[in-house]
């Protein structure tokens, strides 16, 4: 899929026009050094100049995530502020009972986001979350955590279109190639969790809007169609109970 010549300022422009309808700031975003993250900021500043923030919230992360960003926070010449989670987390692990791998790694996420609101908060900023369509279709995110944000400017981009945009945005050929992972244990990668490469998944979204399967297995198909279903609680708002009737 060709990008679109002028998508990066279509994105910018959209960011600037949420900020001045919420009657915020800026925005806060949070920099795990990877191609997502990235180009979330590097629109942001486009749209926003000096009233952006990165943070990078490691939280028993690799020195290489952390290191990738801090340099795109460098490129951008974007305010940038480091906040190590992990006493913190241990500290929640001390006094909750014991969890299993994922639960742990929803933990991470969650703090993060607490993160990200309270300097949001104390700003007037919003928070940019870092989402891509193709996660966003499975419910490859946290609740409340990754997922818990004010704006999704990657939101109507599949993963492949990222890459693309991340180049055009002369993001460092280095994050874009590196192996997609969100960091929630020792060499977790984003597509061994999935079960299929992103490629894969951006052609079976793309299959499923269209109604042209041609060219996909029935396997990848139904896997994708299922994992949209059983993850619609996390792209709706809560549901509320109703009263019917009057009250008196």
């Amino acid at each position: 899929m060709a990008p679109e010549s002028n998508l990066p300022q279509r994105i910018s422009s959209w960011i600037r026009e949420r900020v001045r309808e919420a009657g915020a700031d800026g925005v806060v975003v949070g920099l795990s050094g990877g191609v997502d993250s990235s180009v979330v900021a590097a629109l942001a500043r486009m749209a926003l100049g000096e009233r952006l923030l990165g943070l990078i919230m490691p939280c028993q992360s690799k020195t290489s995530d952390i290191e990738d960003a801090r340099l795109v926070a460098r490129r951008l010449g974007i305010k940038m502020k480091e906040i190590p989670l992990d006493p913190i987390y241990e500290s929640f692990l001390e006094i909750l009972p014991p969890g299993d791998r994922l639960t742990r790694a929803n933990l991470k996420a969650r703090l993060r986001m607490v993160t990200l609101y309270y300097y949001a908060n104390g700003l007037n900023y919003l928070v940019a979350g870092t989402g891509n369509k193709s996660e966003l279709s499975i419910g490859y995110f946290t609740k409340y955590g990754d997922g818990g944000v004010d704006i999704l400017p990657l939101g109507g981009l599949l993963k492949t279109e990222v890459k693309q945009l991340a180049r055009e945005l002369r993001i460092p050929e280095r994050i874009i190639e590196k192996i997609p992972s969100a960091g929630l244990w020792e060499d977790q990668t984003d597509e061994e969790e999935m079960g299929m490469s992103y490629e894969e998944l951006d052609r079976a979204i793309l299959a499923i809007e269209s109604g042209d399967a041609s060219g996909l297995t029935s396997e990848i198909l139904d896997k994708v169609a299922e994992m949209m279903k059983a993850s619609r609680h996390k792209r709706q708002p809560p549901p509320a109970f109703e009263r019917q009737g009057k009250m008196h």
